[in-house]
């Protein structure tokens, strides 16, 4: 078998590598082994934070909904009101309900009368 030298992949590999952790601090920044350590730890971050961020934004509509309801002066609370819509078959996600309790209230209060 021929002898494979594997100079070129291994620069262009720490290369690639160091472009990635560029404005890293201290030794992640500079040093191979610390740069590979801290982009494994970076993706897995990354990947678990996109998904928190999900639950986040759903946070916040419910709370925005829920001043929503205060402001159109209704008796429902927010858990009440995402049931009536369902019985009433609105189908309105959350994200729009939570841009429309702020953007156009009117709008907003007119869905609360339908359901109450």
């Amino acid at each position: 078998m021929t002898r494979v030298k594997k100079g070129v992949n291994a620069l262009k590999t720490r290369r690639n590598i160091l472009k990635q952790v560029k404005g890293y601090r201290f030794g992640r920044g500079t040093k191979e082994r610390q740069a590979y350590e801290a982009i494994s730890h970076a993706g897995a971050y990354a990947f678990a934070h996109r998904r928190d961020k999900k639950g986040d934004m759903r946070r916040l509509w419910n709370v925005r909904i829920n001043a929503a309801l205060d402001l159109a002066g209704s008796k429902l609370s927010y858990s009440k009101f995402i049931g009536a819509l369902k019985k009433a078959n609105i189908m309105v996600d959350r994200k729009i309900l939570s841009q429309l309790g702020a953007e156009s209230p009117e709008v907003f209060k007119k869905i609360v009368e339908k359901v109450s």
